[in-house]
């Protein structure tokens, strides 16, 4: 099942209530808000909100991500990635700004993409050489 919302404002909300399941892609046009559960990837070119009782099963791609449930897989935020205290992300992350609140768990590696203002990658120097 592939799940397009592409009549809405970057200012409406998409919200999967707790007790949904959805299987496969959802693609939105807006802000996402899941509560419920998805077993495949959730791409928006707004905020992406995981309610304390959501689940995503895949991967995460949008402007804003903040994670406050259960997230197996990779996760994208073009701005800004907030883990809420009770959250578990299992995957990598990518993002500019990283928050992460106590008691969340992140179990995978993290890059922090800030675009232009990046420094160039330099060769690695062993301080006892």
């Amino acid at each position: 099942m592939k799940v397009k919302n592409l009549n809405i404002g970057k200012d409406e909300v998409t919200i999967i209530s707790a007790g949904v399941l959805i299987e496969g892609k959802m693609n939105s046009n807006g802000n996402i808000r899941i509560d419920g559960t998805i077993n495949g990837n959730v791409t928006a070119d707004g905020n992406i909100t995981v309610g304390e009782n959501g689940e995503i099963n895949g991967e995460i791609n949008g402007e804003v991500v903040t994670l406050g449930g259960r997230v197996i897989g990779s996760v994208t935020a073009k701005e800004k990635l907030t883990l809420e205290a009770k959250s578990y992300l299992k995957g990598d992350l990518i993002t500019k700004i990283l928050v992460i609140d106590a008691g969340a768990i992140f179990d995978g590696k993290s890059s922090m993409n800030t675009g232009d203002q990046m420094p160039p990658q330099l060769p690695f120097e062993s301080k006892n050489e």
